[in-house]
């Protein structure tokens, strides 16, 4: 599912019960993650609940590296903002990732202000991991 298609879909649901709903969805769409994913190396810091991101990149010559990301949470609604973001970062190149703005899409979604800060935060904090696995990424190229 892309981006575009769950920001649509968030804009036909009026009630937050449905869009809570919708995500917690979302979050069971995600492939399972591999069992020895599950590790140090792989979990976020900075979130409520157990978050772990993996991932792969792709080098791809003068447009730079592709970074592809798989993610997993013990909480429900946390998967489904992992789904969010990997609509919105996996598969794309480092650059890309860099000039996307992550947290206003979580804000233009409306999430901000339905989710506790500590949900936020969290979704905050697996920003800035992408973030800098794309940083990362791109340091191997230059």
């Amino acid at each position: 599912m892309t981006i575009d298609e769950i920001t649509e879909n968030f804009a036909l649901l009026e009630e937050w019960d449905d869009r809570y709903r919708y995500l917690i969805e979302l979050g069971r769409m995600l492939p399972p993650l591999p069992d020895d994913s599950r590790n140090e190396a792989n979990k976020v810091r900075g979130c409520a609940s157990q978050v772990w991101l993996s991932t792969s990149v792709k080098p791809n010559g003068a447009d730079g590296p592709v970074l592809t990301f798989v993610g997993d949470s013990d909480a429900h609604i946390v998967r489904g903002l992992i789904a969010v973001l990997l609509a919105l970062c996996s598969g794309k190149h480092a650059r890309q990732i860099l000039a996307t703005d992550a947290v206003a899409v979580f804000e233009n979604l409306g999430l901000r202000e339905h989710l506790t800060p500590q949900r936020s935060n969290g979704f905050r904090s697996m920003v800035e991991r992408i973030r800098r696995d794309a940083n990362a990424a791109l340091a191997t190229v230059n």
